[in-house]
């Protein structure tokens, strides 16, 4: 499966379009984690806790984005966007999203 952020893949023609497909994963940052961050926070630096759960989110929304995409015949994924977002009280939740143009190429 390719997936690239650009509108096209160099070296191949798409042949077939198959529709727009997305991948969410929605994290919840348990009290520890927050707790540590608030601490990084009044110290200064990196927050290793908050990236990390970042990282694991986002690696997450692109694997349900090839799974969906395979799922309906693509085996590539162009055009792709990855959105973040805090939900819940406090932003506690943290929501990414992953969608793209799924394509059949040569």
């Amino acid at each position: 499966m390719i997936l690239t952020t650009t509108p096209q893949i160099e070296g191949k023609k798409i042949m077939e379009y198959r529709g727009i497909v997305c991948g969410e994963v929605i994290s919840g940052v348990n009290f520890v984690k927050d707790f540590m961050a608030g601490i990084r926070d009044f110290v200064g630096g990196r927050s290793e806790t908050y990236e990390e759960e970042l990282i694991r989110a986002r690696d997450g929304a692109i694997a349900e984005l090839s799974r969906r995409a395979q799922a309906i015949g693509a085996n590539a994924v162009v055009g792709i966007d990855i959105d973040y977002e805090v939900l819940g009280q406090g932003g506690s939740m943290l929501m990414v999203t992953a969608s793209g143009t799924t394509v059949v190429t040569d």
